[in-house]
């Protein structure tokens, strides 16, 4: 019993103090400790010197990380690990956006009043700070330069799982709903050297879109449209594709976007929905979490397959399926009916 307990407490303790790890990773971004240890390892003192940081106090911060398996340490030199690499700016499946972005202080505000969500079904953002988050975001470029960038980060390995997952080359014109600066129908487009693709968004959310295209060497075959997807959708494609579209939206907001898709779609067009796709029932599941963020920070919410299968039903869709991904996100594919 007494071990049993002990077992419960830390178990426990971990689940209450996690944000003390999330905490150093995010000082650890900040500071862009990995940026200077890229080129091999150093000690406290080295890195203090060129970071003009309080070596000491720097000392504490690089053997907390190596409690995390971010760093190695070895004769009082401090190196990364390939956990840690993914700290550095600009290396291949960073994730120091994310944490910048995702552990910005707009975003933990809304967590910590998530218990007014839960009383109120009210959309902790929106409490908060007094608008909605898109709106929110759109006054303040700073704030949604950092949310983009996390989003393009986490985007890069789902866009290479779903290249893996379905095969794009059968489709001649992939428009993509929503679709940001591009980053995955570029890669679709890449997969499909025949079509010709659209990217839909908002004028700010098109933002960075041209040199991204221009990067992944897409642009002369994709086309930006401006607009809004609660209005309209671009007509005329066999592929249509939403990436973390729904889930920042109700029930009912959700189903204006798909019936503007399916009136845009001819019959017999494709959509794909790339969300984190919940189990029926009270299964565990990590998109239980990503579901809670929803709650906070837009008023969205994930669903499961038999969900999206009816809102993709009311909306005029069929033949609805979910496939896999090598990644947290599944595809949720249905035809125009």
């Amino acid at each position: 019993m007494e071990s049993s307990g002990q077992s419960l407490q830390g178990r426990a303790f971990g689940v209450i103090c996690g944000f003390w790890s999330s905490q150093t990773m995010l000082a650890a971004a900040r500071l862009g400790v990995a940026d200077h240890l890229v080129d091999g390892p150093r000690t406290a003192e080295e890195l203090a010197g060129v970071m003009g940081a309080h070596a000491p106090s720097l000392g504490r911060l690089l053997k907390a990380l190596v409690t995390l398996e971010a760093l190695t340490a070895e004769g009082g030199r401090y190196g990364l690990t390939d956990f840690g690499r993914g700290l550095a700016s600009g290396t291949p499946g960073s994730f120091r956006s994310m944490i910048l972005g995702v552990m910005s202080d707009d975003h933990r505000r809304a967590w910590a009043e998530l218990s007014h969500s839960v009383r109120t079904g009210e959309t902790a953002f929106d409490h908060v700070h007094g608008v909605p988050v898109f709106e929110y975001y759109g006054k303040r470029p700073e704030a949604s330069a950092d949310f983009n960038a996390a989003m393009t980060s986490l985007s890069a390995v789902v866009e290479a799982a779903l290249r893996e997952a379905f095969d794009f080359s059968a489709f001649r014109k992939i428009i993509d709903v929503g679709g940001g600066n591009g980053g995955l129908l570029a890669a679709a487009l890449v997969s499909a050297p025949r079509a010709s693709g659209v990217l839909f968004d908002t004028p700010a959310g098109l933002a960075g879109a041209e040199e991204l295209l221009k990067a992944r060497g897409v642009a002369g075959r994709c086309e930006r449209v401006a607009g809004d997807f609660f209005e309209s959708v671009p007509a005329g494609g066999d592929l249509y594709v939403l990436k973390w579209i729904l889930h920042d939206w109700d029930d009912r907001r959700a189903a204006v976007i798909l019936r503007n898709c399916r009136e845009a779609a001819g019959k017999g067009a494709r959509i794909l929905v790339i969300e984190s796709v919940l189990p029926d029932g009270d299964a565990p599941s990590p998109g239980r979490l990503s579901d809670l963020n929803m709650m906070a920070m837009t008023g969205g919410r994930e669903r499961s397959a038999s969900e999206y299968r009816g809102l993709l039903e009311a909306a005029g869709f069929r033949d609805v399926r979910v496939r896999e991904t090598g990644s947290p996100y599944g595809i949720v594919e249905a035809v125009a009916g």
